[in-house]
């Protein structure tokens, strides 16, 4: 049974409550085009929803022009072992339609496993809550870091079941439910995952407790039994200012999840306001596990970090499908949410890209730097909301990634209501003052726009260590003006280094399988007419 984990990132459209969460259509409510779409209306609800995923796309999903009819597509032909796996295989179906002219494949093609969707899914409305910053998971993630048995902690959420128990990221895991040696040896790669990777994976993200063995930098070891727990989640995980000489400070900032802005907001405030009573003369920005979220928070990070001089200026635009821009797409008159008093649908807003043109806006934030340069972290889990801050500041400052290539996500959605169920699949891309976007490939560094340095991860160190890999080629970055290390330095880093740029991500990106919400959620409330 293939289950569909989503615990990380994702917060309700808009920041506010549907209005049912058993809305449903019957497969007639379609703005009334039939033409190749005649589903019988006599069918059981299972079937009316899977009806419900197809016609809904059929207007609203970026690449909709690409779309069979229904007639063609046949929606209720798709089956799995429960309800929500059978409508999962229709919409990784439904997303292989559209053609990439860059790659020739589908602007979904996910490489770990070809034939699913990079981003469309759908869920029984349990991440919701998530989405406003309450998780319910052990708190941490584990990595291989070299092509052997080196599995550490990648990171640990304060509060959670696993901060609680004492783990740090970089402790080694070296038993997982009584399996070590060879039984966790890394066996994925470009061709899928291997019986190991499997079992990590269904010990991490299927299970509600796991056992561990780890051990300490001191080489003390210690066991832990974790029980998945509730949580509200604290997305900087870590800042500080480290003193780079010569009258230069970095503010350093782990940023790990978009959560709502409610949430994100103090954590992000405070961080800045220590960051400018500080002086820092440059910026690191860690986003290399940080899987999207909130657009409404990548703005708010992106003002926090912009030169005043951006005050006014466009940041980015939304690009809806034409469908939308029309003010055709009538099935969104079904999408009935709650603000305040008011009742209105999806269909109210406004689409075009004149009404969802967003502008930098200095005077939200409490502190205004003054930076030499921002440096992001990145890898292949950095994802979407992460792309969109990025893509979002490198017209108007200087910009460099230090990291491996991003996940590739320039598109985000909101939630549709079907049922007991949402669904998300992109309806708009966005792009950036200079018009650039479209980075499905994901964001390279050392590559056309992406200024910075190419370098596999290191979780062997704690965040905000200057000897761990990536952030030191950006403390060098600040002394020397490049990103030439010392020989004694680069020999320390290979020791530790043992997985390929390209294996580092691909690690990764196995790991993390489906469990985690790669996304931006619209949440333009001033679109609305």
């Amino acid at each position: 049974m293939r289950k569909i984990f989503y615990l990380s990132l994702l917060v309700v459209t808009v920041a506010i409550a549907s209005c049912s969460k058993d809305k449903k259509i019957t497969p007639t409510d379609n703005g009334g085009n039939n033409n190749g779409n005649n589903p019988t209306v006599t069918a059981s609800a299972l079937d009316l929803i899977k009806d419900s995923v197809f016609l809904y796309a059929q207007q609203v999903y970026y690449w909709n022009t690409s779309l069979p009819t229904y007639d063609a597509f046949k929606p209720r032909s798709f089956t799995g072992s429960n309800d929500i796996d059978a409508l999962q295989t229709e919409i990784d179906a439904m997303t292989q339609y559209s053609t990439n002219p860059e790659t020739g494949k589908p602007y979904e093609y996910y490489t770990p496993a070809p034939g699913y969707a990079k981003y469309s899914f759908i869920d029984d409305g349990s991440v919701s809550g998530e989405l406003n910053g309450i998780k319910g998971d052990f708190g941490f993630a584990p990595v291989w870091i070299d092509a052997n048995t080196d599995i550490r902690v990648k990171y640990v959420y304060p509060g959670s079941p696993a901060d609680v128990k004492g783990l740090k990221r970089g402790y080694q895991i070296t038993a997982i439910n009584g399996r070590t040696g060879s039984g966790l040896k890394y066996d994925g790669g470009a061709g899928g995952s291997g019986t190991n990777v499997n079992f990590l994976i269904n010990a991490y993200s299927n299970s509600s407790t796991i056992n561990l063995t780890l051990k300490k930098p001191d080489g003390n070891t210690f066991d832990v039994t974790l029980s998945t727990g509730t949580y509200t989640v604290n997305p900087v995980l870590t800042s500080k200012i480290v003193d780079a000489g010569n009258n230069k400070k970095v503010g350093y900032i782990v940023f790990n999840s978009f959560t709502s802005k409610a949430n994100a907001k103090p954590y992000l405030d405070a961080a800045f306001n220590s960051f400018s009573a500080g002086g820092i003369t440059d910026l690191v920005v860690d986003l290399r596990y940080n899987g999207g979220g909130f657009v409404e928070t990548a703005q708010y990070l992106s003002n926090l970090i912009a030169p005043a001089s951006t005050n006014g200026s466009t940041m980015f635009t939304y690009n809806f499908t034409k469908t939308m821009a029309d003010g055709k797409a009538t099935i969104l008159k079904n999408q009935l949410r709650k603000d305040g008093n008011q009742i209105y649908s999806y269909f109210d807003f406004d689409y075009t890209i004149a009404g969802n043109t967003v502008k930098f806006s200095k005077t939200d934030v409490p502190v205004t730097l003054n930076l030499n340069h921002v440096f992001f972290i990145v890898t292949g889990s950095t994802a979407s909301a992460s792309e969109l801050t990025i893509n979002n500041l490198i017209p108007v400052m200087d910009v460099q990634l230090i990291g491996t290539t991003t996940y590739g996500k320039p598109v985000g959605f909101f939630d549709i209501d079907i049922n007991k169920y949402q669904m998300y699949i992109p309806q708009f891309e966005t792009k950036n003052s200079a018009g650039n976007g479209g980075y499905y490939a994901g964001m390279t560094p050392e590559k056309g726009l992406y200024r910075g340095k190419l370098y596999g991860d290191d979780a062997s160190k704690d965040f905000g260590d200057p000897t761990e890999s990536l952030f030191s080629y950006a403390l060098n970055y600040v002394k020397n003006g490049n990103f030439s290390l010392p020989q004694q330095q680069i020999q320390s880093l290979s020791r530790l280094q043992k997985l390929s740029v390209d294996q580092s991500r691909e690690v990764g990106l196995q790991v993390e399988g489906k469990k985690y919400f790669r996304g931006m959620i619209y949440n333009n409330t001033k679109a609305k007419k």
